[in-house]
């Protein structure tokens, strides 16, 4: 809109000066025949009529100095009008960016607020995990007199191992006889003893029992008193057993599931039932060892019956590890009663 007004003003502007432009030629003509004696002289009638030619001209241009005095102060007005919008653009603009400053701000004050609401409820929603974790899961004492009769007969494994190495079988039957005694004993305080069963010992005591028979077949196949076969088929068994066991204890474990939950003994998730024939299994693979630890204190080694044994420990061996995978009743996930 300015850009057309602006052409029509030149294009005016142009045109008064082509008027003013040639008035001025008829009026400086005037002037100069009027200091010409001789043309005054001669022709008073050309005279006269060249004044009156002057006059009406300058009554043309006066009113055109007139119209551009006009126009001069409307576009004069107009620019001030220009510098006015102009002005209030710039108050505008600087509302606009208060505005929205203000509003960052507010939307930062809400962002802080709300993010303080999420934290707190983060907060009351560990601490609601936290103690629904406590209602699933049962917390028990684990310091019981059976507990500690397996954790001594796991510790003493090695040492026995050790012994029959060095051949001194006499000693190694003595130990065995004693860790026989302690597993017995263990299960009879659990039965009887108030406040001593746990949870804890449902995987404890088998498992000590796999570690102690695990490290005495190893030692005697080394000293060639029992086949390699039989014993990497008891290792295997009981290895895939222990392994279980620890898939278990994961997926009994309710979330969150870490690692200071998942070795914390306290936290009972899951109790095994040993089945009737992992019982006569157990007590097979125990007989087996101390009739083979016996035979050389009492010269029996390689004697027929040691090869029946042999047999039936591997068929028990076999059949106990088939029932541990089809029984449903092998173990169970335990919730705390409210």
């Amino acid at each position: 809109m300015n850009g057309i007004m602006g052409m029509k003003t030149y294009k005016m502007f142009t045109n008064f000066y082509k008027i003013y432009v040639k008035n001025s030629k008829q009026f400086n003509s005037l002037s100069i025949c009027s200091h010409n004696k001789r043309y005054v002289v001669k022709n008073p009638l050309n005279n006269a009529s060249m004044v009156c030619v002057y006059s009406s001209e300058n009554k043309t241009f006066k009113n055109l100095e007139n119209r551009a005095e006009a126009l001069k102060d409307a576009l004069d007005h107009k620019r001030e009008q220009m510098k006015h919008t102009e002005q209030k653009i710039r108050l505008k603009s600087v509302e606009i960016v208060r505005d929205i400053k203000q509003k960052r701000e507010i939307t930062s004050q809400k962002f802080k607020e709300k993010k303080k609401v999420i934290m707190k409820d983060i907060l009351k929603t560990k601490a609601k995990v936290r103690e629904k974790f406590e209602e699933v899961v049962e917390k028990e004492n684990v310091f019981t007199v059976p507990n500690i009769l397996c954790v001594a007969r796991i510790a003493m494994s090695p040492y026995l191992g050790t012994v029959i190495l060095q051949e001194e079988y006499s000693l190694a039957l003595g130990l065995l006889t004693f860790a026989g005694i302690t597993d017995l004993l263990d299960g009879w305080i659990a039965r009887n003893w108030k406040g001593q069963s746990s949870k804890m010992g449902s995987f404890l005591d088998p498992m000590a029992d796999k570690v102690l028979i695990a490290t005495l077949f190893i030692c005697l196949t080394y000293q060639n008193l029992i086949p390699l076969s039989l014993t990497l088929l008891i290792v295997g068994r009981d290895a895939v057993l222990v392994s279980a066991g620890f898939i278990i204890r994961y997926i009994s474990l309710p979330p969150p599931r870490t690692l200071s939950r998942y070795f914390d003994v306290t936290h009972a998730t899951a109790q095994l039932a040993p089945t009737f024939i992992s019982k006569v299994n157990t007590a097979v693979q125990l007989l087996l060892v101390g009739t083979t630890l016996a035979s050389p204190v009492f010269g029996y080694v390689d004697h027929p019956a040691l090869q029946v044994l042999f047999g039936v420990t591997a068929v028990s061996t076999i059949i106990s590890a088939v029932s541990y995978l089809i029984s449903k009743d092998t173990y169970k996930v335990l919730k705390k009663k409210l």
